[in-house]
């Protein structure tokens, strides 16, 4: 199977985020492949959840669950030396990856990770870092981190779960940076009192796994499309973006069921092809636009 070629890679992705504009009311998103996004405001760069290697290629070679790609890396980890702050939602390789961060630390050594609280002694053991150097949360707690301000959200892989302080090892991220807020779910799937805490954010852009629940190819849960489409509209997400899909063969889902059901919704909708860049801006009116 040939490879998903990225819209934008390597030198050309590179140039398309040196050209994008630093004007406050625009905000500019790429998809990175799974759940990795790079967002630039004013200038500043915030990288959810990059997976930018083939480890798990590797690791799972000649096993009964290959990890085999589905589409070309858009960009080396170490050309990302502008990098202010990065995220892990959880401890999945897929977003919690040594190759990728590793790099990253090693061309922006001031690069900031955040990180679920519960998960700093993993974190520190794989990336081989101080123990002390991610900034975590947990559930409900905000940190300013750079120019973004950052709340952890609980999200359920399948089921809420919490170690033995009662700290969330999986989060999702509320993110506000001037006029904007962004919401990176992580891997989750609805659950009861989710739709109620997130309508008081306001969100302008809501980041959603689609790839669904497959207990019999044993892949932990997430939304469906059409279930992150309808959490998009439940919250008053004024742009929805789905990710998680077209990275891994045994573990994708085709945007149709969440395009389908966003239309019978109304729910704003921008699917990105890897590589590709959405840019938000916000007129005076409030309205959320995208291009």
């Amino acid at each position: 199977m040939s490879l998903i070629q990225p819209l934008l890679q390597d030198e050309a992705f590179l140039q398309d985020v040196r050209d994008a504009t630093a004007d406050e009311s625009a905000l500019h998103i790429w998809w990175l492949g799974q759940s990795g996004f790079l967002l630039q405001w004013q200038g500043r760069h915030l990288l959810f959840d990059p997976y930018l290697s083939d480890s798990l290629t590797a690791k799972y070679a000649a096993t009964d669950k290959p990890h085999m790609r589905m589409t070309a890396r858009v960009v080396a980890p170490e050309s990302l030396d502008f990098i202010d702050v990065v995220t892990s939602s959880h401890n999945h390789t897929d977003h919690l990856d040594a190759e990728t961060l590793g790099p990253l630390l090693a061309v922006s050594p001031g690069m900031r990770l955040v990180i679920p609280e519960a998960n700093r002694a993993f974190v520190a053991d794989r990336l081989g870092c101080d123990a002390e150097m991610p900034i975590g949360l947990d559930d409900g707690e905000s940190a300013q981190v750079d120019a973004f301000k950052f709340t952890g959200i609980a999200a359920a892989h399948e089921a809420l779960g919490t170690d033995v302080q009662s700290r969330h090892g999986f989060l999702g991220y509320v993110v506000r940076c001037g006029a904007w807020t962004v919401y990176h779910s992580g891997d989750t799937v609805n659950y009861s009192g989710l739709e109620e805490r997130l309508r008081p954010y306001n969100i302008d852009v809501a980041i959603l796994p689609i790839n669904g629940r497959r207990p019999e190819r044993r892949v932990a849960g997430n939304l469906r499309g059409s279930e992150a489409a309808s959490l998009a509209r439940a919250v008053n997400a004024k742009l929805a973006v789905p990710c998680h899909y077209e990275m891994f063969t045994f573990n994708s889902a085709p945007p149709d069921e969440f395009m389908a059901t966003a239309a019978e919704l109304g729910q704003p909708v921008r699917v990105l092809r890897a590589g590709e860049r959405c840019t938000v801006e916000k007129p005076v009116s409030g309205e959320v636009t995208s291009r």
